[in-house]
């Protein structure tokens, strides 16, 4: 959930009441203190997504996971309990103080790290939700080559994707074409519309899950 120069509309509800925003600069971490810190948090789904719950449904085996951007971090939990290794990170300390609570006897899985900078051995899945569609649109093709790098051969990046044409965010809607130029190095395996999505999101969101070639 990281990045822009501009605020989440109004009309989602991701500003203030106020006449203006409160930090207008989203890729800051004082945009997002602010918001969680005041409880503007539209993108907060408030538990595990049923898409996941139905993809990890599936036995897989026990995965190193990466959750970049992981606000409350709901699916941390969720992948822990599954027995997975997971990793959440963060570079807003109020969401990083949500993240901890949620997460509870797994808090030690929540980490302070910027994802542009954040240097782990690669992963078997990263998870996406409000992360991509809130960074800057001059951010999106860095956002592709470090998720290449995250990702092993073989592994998956897999979650929700926000599509749409409009000019002012984030959220920031991509296109589908231009998702597929910036994951050049992974092949899409699975892709619907979301079963179900908060407001913000609503007809626009869908689950995919996207191989990295070998």
């Amino acid at each position: 959930m990281r990045g822009a120069t501009t605020c989440w509309p109004r009309s989602s509800s991701w500003c203030s009441s106020r006449s203006s925003c409160l930090a207008s600069d989203s890729s800051k971490p004082q945009f997002w203190d602010e918001r969680f810190r005041n409880g503007i948090m539209p993108w907060d789904f408030g538990g595990v997504p049923p898409d996941l719950r139905t993809w990890l449904a599936t036995p897989r085996g026990p995965m190193r996971v990466l959750i970049p951007g992981c606000g409350s971090a709901h699916e941390l939990r969720y992948f822990a309990e599954l027995g997975h290794a997971v990793t959440a990170i963060d570079f807003s300390d109020v969401a990083l103080q949500v993240a901890l609570k949620v997460a509870g006897p797994f808090s030690d899985a929540v980490v302070k790290a910027d994802f542009f900078k954040f240097q782990p051995a690669a992963f078997d899945l990263v998870y996406e939700r409000a992360f991509l569609c809130a960074l800057p649109r001059s951010m999106w093709r860095a956002w592709g080559r470090r998720v290449t790098a995250l990702v092993r051969s073989g592994g998956v990046l897999a979650g929700f994707f926000y599509f749409d044409d409009n000019r002012r965010g984030p959220p920031f809607g991509i296109a589908p074409e231009l998702l597929e130029r910036l994951l050049e190095r992974f092949e899409r395996v699975e892709d619907r519309l979301a079963a179900q999505s908060l407001a913000v999101f609503q007809g626009k969101e869908r689950w995919q899950v996207w191989k990295r070639r070998l």
